[in-house]
């Protein structure tokens, strides 16, 4: 899935993340160097260090989950779907200097580095 995003978004100069097992993976650190991606790493207990994500769930918790009421898993999945398109693709973004995150994420995708070839998830194990 990561080596998918890379493909359409670019490959990124690094990727920041929790100590969870799914990124202190050997397989995973080997692919990222030869990527020459950088890991980042979140202490544990230090939130802060990823103010965007944390910046996020509360907009999402607070915009979202907190007002809506879900009367099945289908009515669920199709009102996150359609909060999802307007947080990316309608609303403009202070962190992002007053674009939507569609709009940035279209600027970062002409000018990342050229996306080498990318080994199957399934190799990565």
């Amino acid at each position: 899935m990561m080596a998918e995003l890379f493909s359409f978004r670019g490959v990124p100069q690094c990727i920041r993340s929790d100590n969870g097992p799914e990124f202190v993976s050997k397989a995973i650190q080997r692919w990222l160097s030869q990527l020459e991606i950088d890991s980042l790493y979140i202490e544990p207990g230090a939130p802060w260090e990823n103010g965007y994500a944390e910046s996020f769930n509360s907009r999402f918790r607070d915009d979202f989950l907190a007002v809506e009421v879900f009367e099945s898993l289908g009515t669920a999945r199709s009102l996150t779907v359609a909060w999802k398109e307007d947080y990316n693709g309608q609303r403009p973004h202070s962190s992002l200097g007053y674009i939507t995150p569609a709009e940035f994420a279209s600027r970062c995708a002409v000018s990342n580095r050229a996306a080498p070839s990318f080994q199957l998830h399934s190799e990565i194990t």
